[in-house]
């Protein structure tokens, strides 16, 4: 378990899967294993994000911000990052800029990227199966007949760099805004907003749609990673 979580730790100077994980023998290690390289990343990502929400925050609790070119060009950054027409709405802000339940985030990285053994994830570090509407990403295996214009796989720098997408993918897609809704409404009642919880809200994430969300549940339900959201 140390050496695991020793090398988790190291993980960012390799930017991937090491090749230590592909030699992982047993069901019950390599989810160890997983566990131990994903969610300290998870981790630090949403530390990211609150550390950029207190900043928010903190602009908007000073009442001359609008007369400070620093402090508008910031927020019209963000703004844009995050698909927000109004650079003085703070409840959008605040709903778009939040953290993704860690138990959510290791369930879907488990199912889309096959435990992390994907060929997604092995040429392209692409974890959650993000698709992008150019042939300059890792070409898929077979492409839909019904789909006319080109699109490929993906490539990210890193594992960071891919679950900072994912995250930026519910934080601002209008497909999640019932995540968002949730999310907000379990933050002003003071509750936990856990990845059963969001879950449910994950019905447009595939073509599975209530099975996706149904496999989702059950997954976070066997592996015991509810933990990971307190």
């Amino acid at each position: 378990m140390k050496r695991l979580i020793s090398l988790a730790l190291t993980l960012n100077l390799y930017g991937a899967f090491p090749d230590w994980y592909y030699k992982v023998k047993g069901t019950t290690q390599q989810k160890q294993a997983f566990v131990e390289i994903m969610l300290p990343l998870i981790q630090a990502e949403n530390k990211k994000l609150e550390h950029l929400r207190k900043h928010i925050i903190d602009i908007f609790n000073d009442p001359f911000y609008l007369i400070n070119p620093k402090k508008v060009a910031f927020l019209a950054k963000i703004a844009k990052i995050y698909k927000i027409k109004n650079i003085t709405d703070k409840k959008e802000f605040l709903k778009k800029i939040n953290t993704v339940p860690a138990s959510l985030a290791l369930a879907q990285a488990a199912i889309e990227s096959g435990w992390g053994k994907s060929r997604f994830v092995r040429e392209a570090n692409n974890i959650f199966g993000h698709w992008e509407y150019s042939d300059k990403g890792l070409a898929p295996k077979s492409k839909y007949d019904d789909i006319q214009i080109n699109y490929s796989l993906k490539i990210f720098p890193s594992l960071e760099a891919s679950i900072a997408a994912y995250m930026k993918n519910l934080n601002r897609n209008p497909a999640y805004k019932s995540f968002r809704d949730l999310r907000e409404k379990y933050s002003e009642e003071n509750k936990t907003f856990t990845g059963l919880a969001a879950a449910n809200t994950m019905i447009n994430y595939s073509q599975k749609k209530e099975e996706y969300v149904k496999l989702l549940k059950q997954m976070i339900k066997n592996n015991k990673w509810s933990k990971y959201d307190k």
